[in-house]
């Protein structure tokens, strides 16, 4: 079957292990360590150059930005600054940080560890993918594509060690949301020049004993292919609040496998959970699985240069044959939202009203 667009939000399906043997989760959980199975092998930690889903869950214990994602997907929630102003015409940002964030080797964390991030992240030698997440700021697109060469120009300014100031080049009242992403995270300067350059690809500063986050936890081992370990973080601001003393990620790109380790006791979460499975799991553990919102849009390409789909009307034909809600409620059966665009529901967004 061929889709325009099959499903716009997501449902993350997370089991809680709840095996009373003992197994290598309940010793983990008496030793406050959480395994989770992560997906495929990670490419590298780099916010600026990595795109994947297993590398953002690791990011988001190593590195943190301006605000954090609310848990319950509500609006941003302070991160490293602790709160911001906005100018009447909704241009100007000030973002005051914390006193007391510091990176993992003791640093402080300033504002201009952002504007090296930001200036890194829209570098066209480096060749990031989400430089787009940048381009409401003033001069940020030219500066990406090479218009401009002089970061001055960009609107991005450290005024005191505390206050970082950005300029947009037109209201954008979901600027705040997009700062959440880790693709704007900081990153620690000296430890990336001490291994290359600031365009370096592959740089050897994202490797454990190399690595200085500003996040809650710190990287203590990657094994390829085996499990990466991050270890809670002394240094964070907020560490009285961190309970879990260790997160091990295992890289897993089976979801068969992922579900046999989750219900062998050897994994505390999976997002990972079959479609045949769900009903199951839900009718014999309702209390522990879980589904939530999740941002994605997957979809079928139609090759439109081909007879007949190079007219219009046969695609929407094709689109209007398709029952959404039929295959959400009877296939996959995950929670999923019917999609009619690329722009997921949001209760806070526009979302078109036509049905094709």
């Amino acid at each position: 079957m061929k889709l325009r667009t099959l499903l716009a939000l997501i449902a993350v399906i997370v089991v809680s292990s709840c095996s009373k043997t003992e197994s290598p989760v309940s010793t983990a959980y008496q030793d406050s360590i959480l395994y989770i199975g992560n997906g495929t092998e990670p490419k590298d930690l780099d916010p600026h150059t990595v795109t994947g889903v297993p590398e953002s869950h690791i990011l988001m214990a190593l590195l943190e930005g301006l605000v954090i994602r609310h848990p319950e997907g509500l609006a941003p929630l302070p991160g490293v600054a602790s709160s911001w102003d906005i100018s009447e015409d909704g241009k100007t940002y000030n973002f005051h940080l914390r006193d007391s964030a510091t990176w993992s080797n003791g640093d402080p964390v300033t504002s201009k560890d952002f504007v090296y991030a930001w200036k890194r992240m829209l570098m066209p030698s480096l060749g990031s993918k989400y430089p787009d997440m940048l381009y409401d700021v003033v001069n940020a697109e030219n500066f990406n594509k090479g218009k401009i060469d002089d970061f001055s120009l960009v609107g991005v300014k450290s005024i005191d060690d505390q206050t970082l100031q950005v300029s947009l080049r037109n209201p954008a009242p979901y600027f705040i949301g997009l700062l959440a992403h880790y693709t704007t995270r900081p990153v620690h300067r000296a430890t990336i020049e001490k291994y290359g350059e600031i365009d370096s690809l592959g740089n050897q500063w994202t490797r454990p004993g190399n690595f200085i986050g500003n996040g809650p936890f710190t990287l203590e081992e990657w094994r390829l292919n085996k499990v990466i370990k991050v270890k809670k973080s002394p240094s964070y601001w907020d560490a009285e609040r961190v309970k879990l003393n260790e997160i091990h990620f295992f890289p897993i790109d089976n979801g068969t496998r992922e579900d046999r380790m989750f219900r062998s006791g050897q994994l505390h979460v999976t997002s990972t959970v079959p479609l045949e499975k769900i009903g199951p799991y839900q009718e014999q553990y309702p209390n522990n699985i879980k589904i939530e919102p999740y941002y994605g849009t997957y979809y079928y390409r139609f090759n439109v240069k081909k007879e007949p789909l190079n007219n219009k009307l046969v695609r929407q034909a094709i689109s209007l044959s398709i029952d959404r809600k039929q295959i959400i409620d009877k296939v996959a059966k995950g929670g999923q939202a019917p999609a009619f665009s690329f722009t997921p529901p949001d209760p806070n967004a526009y979302y078109p009203p036509t049905k094709l």
